[in-house]
């Protein structure tokens, strides 16, 4: 089974959080967000612990924690702090590890280093979320291509949002990629609308066998 898996997505705001905590519930694993950027609202690992169903202690604390919600290289930067890459050093644990990216793959951590050069050293397999929405045609099929470029394993797509078939199976088809499975916009979000909605939604066959 795949024990290490990276979730990224095309953009910010997709919905891939709410894709992690469902695919770290559905493994029983573990959670683990490197960097998290604002501290306002609830941060992702918040929202994984409340939505994922996970025992206590299977979100991992983050290991940086920056104020502004901005890029991780600026929020850095005004919290005066250097993130290096050294610093992300995936943990290693004897059950499966969710580890989720933050916005996009070409997202810097600092002035020479982008989340993708990360993913790239780790050359862990990757789940990349994307939208079902007009525009995401092109941002998948580019990010399927640098992925690519760089020899990072790639499971497969994970789509969140409305079944929009055509859009669906254009990326697929382009990008010689599998679909993993589609997460809609859940009303209410709770951990047991999520739960069913992931066991409905993908296939943890074509997930575990990524790497």
């Amino acid at each position: 089974m795949t024990t290490r898996i990276v979730v990224t997505g095309t953009d910010t705001g997709i919905g891939k959080t709410v894709f992690s905590a469902g695919l770290a519930g559905l493994l029983d694993g573990f959670y683990w967000k490197p960097v998290q950027s604002g501290l306002d609202e609830e941060t992702d690992s918040e929202a994984v612990e409340r939505l994922a169903g996970l025992p206590s202690g299977r979100v991992l604390p983050e290991a940086h924690r920056l104020k502004s919600p901005l890029s991780p290289h600026r929020s850095a930067e005004i919290d005066g702090v250097s993130i290096e890459a050294a610093d992300l050093a995936f943990p290693v644990l004897p059950t499966p590890l969710v580890i989720e990216g933050a916005g996009g793959l070409m997202v810097p951590i600092n002035r020479q280093t982008r989340f993708i050069d990360i993913f790239a050293e780790w050359r862990l397999p990757v789940i990349l979320c994307a939208r079902t929405e007009l525009g995401t045609i092109n941002h998948t099929l580019l990010s399927i291509e640098a992925l690519r470029a760089r020899s990072i394993p790639l499971i497969g797509i994970a789509f969140i949002g409305e079944e929009v078939a055509d859009t669906q199976r254009t990326i697929t088809e382009f990008g010689a990629v599998r679909q993993l499975g589609r997460l809609p916009h859940l009303v209410p979000l709770t951990r047991e609308t999520l739960r069913k909605a992931m066991f409905a939604g993908f296939d943890l066959a074509k997930i575990a066998g990524g790497d």
